[in-house]
């Protein structure tokens, strides 16, 4: 009998996802940024805006999603509709912390970063496997699923420094979810920074760009 239809391509649709690559190769900086892209986005786009941070001493790994989406229906769908892609996109983050570990850096050293659909990866795996990270930053994003998902998530993110920022009319992001994210964060033991930017947009600011310098130089002070 075949089982074609559990080979990994199909329960596991990112599984040959490439990581690309800025800043210093992995193993020769202790700190290493985890950067997932949005929505018909890619690594590359991501990958750039870690020249805002000023930071080129750092390590900074970008996975890039089957088809530039990390799962196909919005974040407030279902869970099961965005099957087998939201797990699949969940275990390439496993993956590449693997990677990072393997080179020697603990996740508290690990830095998750996304914006939009990488940000709702970012904080719905943080969520999901809770110990202290170096710093988790969801830029215009929030935790996966409709309203009312159950959030007892179990573990602790023990002080991890979480940033959240958003527009408080961002045309794909309802302001409740950013709200919940917070709580839901909170509640696991993250030490939370919550900004609002009324009339922003769906965009990166500059208040953000700051927000994650402070964050790296309390990390790994720049030399």
């Amino acid at each position: 009998m075949t089982t074609h239809h559990t080979a990994p391509h199909h329960t596991d649709p990112h599984h040959t996802a490439p990581v690309y690559q800025a800043g210093a190769p992995l193993g020769q900086s202790p700190v290493a940024l985890l950067m997932l892209h949005g929505r018909g986005a890619s690594a590359a786009d991501i990958l750039s805006l870690a020249a805002e941070f000023n930071r080129p001493d750092l390590t900074y790994l970008a996975p890039q999603a089957l088809g530039n989406t990390w799962y196909p229906y919005p974040f407030l769908a279902p869970l099961a509709q965005n099957e087998p892609y939201l797990s699949s996109a969940l275990a390439t983050v496993a993956r590449v912390i693997q990677q990072a570990g393997d080179a020697g850096i603990a996740p508290s050293n690990i830095v998750l970063i996304g914006f939009s659909q990488g940000a709702c990866l970012a904080t719905e795996f943080a969520a999901r496997h809770a110990t202290r990270y170096g710093g988790v930053v969801g830029l215009s994003g929030g935790l996966i699923g409709p309203p009312g998902t159950p959030r007892a998530y179990p573990g602790s993110l023990a002080d991890t420094p979480v940033i959240l920022g958003c527009s408080d009319r961002d045309p794909h992001i309802p302001l409740a979810r950013v709200e919940e994210t917070a709580t839901v964060l909170d509640g696991l033991g993250a030490a939370v920074t919550k900004r609002i930017y009324p009339g922003l947009g769906h965009t990166v600011n500059q208040d953000e760009i700051n927000l994650i310098q402070a964050l790296l130089t309390q990390l790994a002070p720049a030399a």
